[in-house]
């Protein structure tokens, strides 16, 4: 294995896989960055993030600024961050959903600068919320791209890109899962050509630009006016954060699963209460709500549902509006 010494900056989930992934394939890891702990759970208790979580089972040595900037809110948080990077002196530093931008002397201090892990075949889907969009924009596949890190908001270039299918079913869950797989996949053999001095780096297209902005709480409620099959994508992109609401009288329900159907009706108005689940008009066709939560409770088919608390055939469920 090469001597390249690699240091890593991510937070979540989809980042821990590319970190294991680059550790289980023997490239050196000379640091970790990743957000500072934050409380969870229900005692709201500090904790790790899961980068943080498998540095430090692998032993490597981490470090957890709010910030970057020599000339922002934190600067002494920001000091020993450059200090740790060029203590280490990495030839590359692997970036995957890090949290935090990246200023000029990050970008600079690398040997091989920064290599960016990015939920999307760019230039569609730049930003920070790329599986989300993809889902509820209908798109029938997206992808993993490695792009060498510039100023830019994902507009550095092209290093290597590979389609993955967006299914029926996939909902932001799902498919974050398979394409943080796929990332890791990507991020060794991109390691691997940066190692013997391959890389061969292509500028993004000028069209097709498109921006994935972050998904807001404020997106949640269900507009019963829009048609069936994007509120039934909306669904799976908004699945497992924010969810999809709807207001039943005086509670606020979730409905995680629907399936398109053909009925006529006022938006919102349950039209039909079929064995499986309530018809709810929309703007064009109609919904079946498959899977149901009441406020408090857990995901439940919305046959287990309406068995607890019957629906009556009229009702209309109020619109995002409303």
């Amino acid at each position: 294995m090469s001597s390249l010494k690699v240091a890593f900056a991510g937070t979540p989930e989809f980042a821990r896989v590319a970190l294991e992934a680059i550790a289980a394939a023997g490239f050196e890891l000379v640091l970790v960055l990743t957000q500072p702990d934050r409380p969870a759970g229900r005692g709201m208790k500090l904790q790790p993030s899961p980068v943080k979580a498998s540095a430090l089972d692998l032993r490597i040595n981490v470090a957890q600024p709010r910030s970057l900037r020599l000339d922002g809110k934190y600067p002494d948080d920001a000091a020993e961050a450059q200090r740790a990077l060029s203590a280490v002196r990495p030839d590359v530093l692997v970036v995957a959903a890090y949290g935090l931008i990246l200023p000029a002397w990050v970008l600079e201090l690398p040997r091989l600068g920064c290599l960016n892990i990015h939920a999307s075949l760019l230039p569609r889907w730049r930003g920070a919320a790329p599986i989300h969009r993809a889902i509820e924009a209908g798109d029938t596949h997206t992808g993993i791209t490695i792009m060498q890190m510039d100023a830019g908001l994902d507009t550095g270039d092209m290093l290597l890109r590979e389609a993955e299918p967006i299914r029926a079913d996939d909902t932001t869950a799902s498919l974050h899962d398979r394409l943080a797989r796929l990332g890791g996949r990507l991020i060794v053999e991109a390691l691997e050509l940066a190692a013997c001095g391959c890389f061969s780096p292509q500028r993004q297209p000028e069209k097709g630009v498109s921006y994935a902005h972050k998904v807001d709480k404020s997106e949640a409620p269900i507009d019963w006016r829009r048609p069936a099959a994007e509120i039934e994508r909306r669904l799976r992109a908004f699945d497992p954060f924010p969810g999809a609401s709807f207001e039943l009288g005086d509670e606020v329900w979730k409905c995680w699963r629907g399936e398109v159907v053909d009925a006529l009706g006022k938006p919102g108005e349950v039209v039909r209460l079929d064995p499986n689940g309530p018809v709810v008009a929309c703007g064009e066709q109609a919904l079946k709500l498959l899977m149901l939560q009441r406020p408090g409770g857990k995901r439940i088919s919305a046959a287990q549902a309406l068995q607890a608390k019957p629906w009556s055939l009229g009702t209309t469920l109020a619109s995002a509006a409303d």
